[in-house]
């Protein structure tokens, strides 16, 4: 199964998919699945642009609705995580995932689904420590810190993936998982973006709850973006039992959505041939859902999760038989993703711009035709409960109170590492002067006019311009020439060949271009760099 993988999407859903093609008509077949790390921006209307957390000026309708309105329709399969850059409201009606568009699949807050066999994973969000322990209290209309919030991983999400046992293919997160450095090029990395340093040096860049899921769920590929820059991995994970093979994990990060930029990777993926072509649910995840759904918390108490210290009646929440038989039965054994997808707002419409338009905080039917079918509570009717009868709420932190055992210790992550202490250029940044003007609830929105269309300087021809897909082999072959020297250093050579399946190595099979277009002296150096991180040969110690 060939599969495309995304790195922040910035709603560019066209220039995306013209590169898709291109790379279909350039390359062995076509793609089967689109993956996006993120950064999506489902932004339906006007109101949907002031819950994204950007500064005015990079508010721009992109293309998406054009999806969501039925104009166009995904050419290929598209399954997304959300970034800290999205329609928030949007994403929120749909917390255990669903379509935003035909074709166009959501993960949730965190979700797992199956396609042709092949079990894909993902957490949206970032990392930020002093809302990781918090519950999911934040609903439209946002205001200038929970149109930020919204997007911070919280403890829960990351609670009920570690409660997984079966093998993952596949995992997206949008942050990377912290300590992923060490098992690449690192020198690499930081020529290409040497504002990491300190971080990388003093071991803070990076997630550490996604570290943690990486440790636990041990994925044959983790995908992310975020950073805006391509680089590659392999950590090879501790054997459980002795006598029983290591597993590995293949990291690769990908960049924005630009031109000259490495956003787009086409990955050969092994799959089942006798599954089924179309979404499936996951049956462990699904009856995990339903056994946590009473540990979810729509306060903004900080609480921790239940564990194994005397202090709860139950902390293992894991999917026994008997209760995956259960939750087969109540779908009659049926986990085919519905095609439900419904328009649940109104869409831009270019020559009737309607900036006043009012947020509301909806309820989606894909969401709760799920939650009855599970027999779980969507959280955005526990919200709205909330709301209406504070008392809910009140009730809500007693009991936290009880369950949690929250005493004000620090959270288990001291560490805030969603904002580096150095600041990369390519990152949208929030600055205090903008976040106070930015004035989410008020009618008043900062952009009077949104752009509509992308800026003149990236809506180029893409068929000569998007010149950076490759098709990679799925061993995802990495150099690694500073593994030794660090804590995980692997047995072998540094910069060693993984061989594939056909015996030649990674050297022997080149990189797709899709473009013969002549470059600048600096972009070659560029290019060289980038493929450097999967050119399985040594590099010299003291190059700069």
């Amino acid at each position: 199964m060939r599969v495309a993988v995304a790195g922040c999407c910035h709603g560019e859903l066209d220039k995306i998919y013209e590169t898709l093609a291109l790379a279909e008509r350039r390359g062995p077949g076509p793609v089967d699945l689109l993956l996006c790390c993120g950064d999506f921006q489902a932004v339906r209307n006007e109101a949907d642009l002031r819950c994204m957390a950007v500064p005015p000026k990079y508010r721009h309708m992109q293309t998406f609705y054009r999806y969501y309105s039925g104009e166009k329709k995904a050419p290929v399969l598209t399954i997304f995580i959300g970034g800290n850059h999205e329609a928030s409201n949007h994403l929120q009606e749909l917390p255990y995932g669903g379509w935003v568009a035909p074709n166009i699949y959501y993960l949730g807050l965190a979700g797992v689904v199956k396609y042709r066999g092949v079990r894909i994973g993902g957490i949206s969000g970032i990392f930020k420590s002093h809302d990781y322990r918090k519950g999911h209290f934040e609903c439209p209309p946002y205001n200038s810190s929970t149109v930020r919030s919204i997007y911070h991983v919280r403890n829960i999400e990351v609670y009920k993936l570690k409660q997984l046992k079966q093998p993952m293919d596949i995992f997206l997160s949008h942050d990377w998982p912290r300590s992923i450095y060490h098992y690449g090029n690192k020198k690499q990395l930081l020529k290409a973006k040497s504002f990491f340093r300190q971080e990388v040096e003093n071991n803070t860049l990076g997630s550490p709850a996604a570290s943690e899921l990486l440790e636990h769920l041990k994925p044959t590929y983790w995908f992310s973006a975020h950073l805006h820059v391509k680089f590659a991995a392999l950590m090879e994970h501790q054997a459980k039992d002795k006598g029983q093979p290591a597993k590995a994990t293949r990291f690769l990060a990908l960049d924005k959505c630009l031109p000259h930029r490495d956003f787009l990777q086409v990955i050969e993926i092994e799959h089942e041939s006798s599954a089924p072509d179309f979404l499936e649910y996951d049956i462990e995840w699904l009856t995990i859902l339903r056994a946590t759904d009473d540990v979810v918390n729509v306060t903004e108490r900080l609480w921790n999760m239940p564990e194994n210290n005397g202090l709860h009646a139950r902390w293992d929440y894991s999917a026994t038989e008997e209760a995956m038989k259960e939750v087969l039965e109540k779908l009659n054994h049926d986990l085919k993703v519905p095609c439900n997808f419904s328009v649940t707002a109104a869409c831009y419409d270019p020559s009737k711009p309607q900036n006043q338009m009012q947020l509301v905080h909806r309820i989606n039917p894909q969401t709760t035709e799920f939650c009855a079918q599970l027999g779980i509570t969507d959280i955005n009717v526990r919200l709205q409960k909330a709301k209406e009868d504070p008392r809910l709420c009140d009730e809500s932190e007693e009991q936290d109170d009880v369950e949690s055992n929250d005493s004000g210790e620090p959270s288990e992550y001291n560490t805030d590492t969603s904002a580096l202490s150095s600041t990369n250029p390519d990152e949208i940044m929030l600055g205090e002067e903008e976040e106070d003007e930015d004035s989410i609830t008020s009618a008043q929105s900062d952009m009077n006019t949104p752009s509509v269309e992308p800026s003149s300087d990236q809506a180029s021809d893409f068929s000569a311009s998007f010149s950076d897909v490759r098709s990679l082999p799925g061993s995802m072959i990495v150099s690694s020439d500073d593994t030794l020297g660090s804590p995980i250093a692997r047995e072998g050579k540094p910069g060693e060949v993984l061989e594939l399946s056909d015996g030649k190595d990674f050297t022997e099979v080149p990189l797709k271009r899709l473009s013969d277009e002549h470059e600048p002296e600096q972009r070659k150096k560029i290019k060289r760099r980038n493929q450097a991180i999967y050119a399985a040969v040594g590099d010299d110690d003291d190059a700069e």
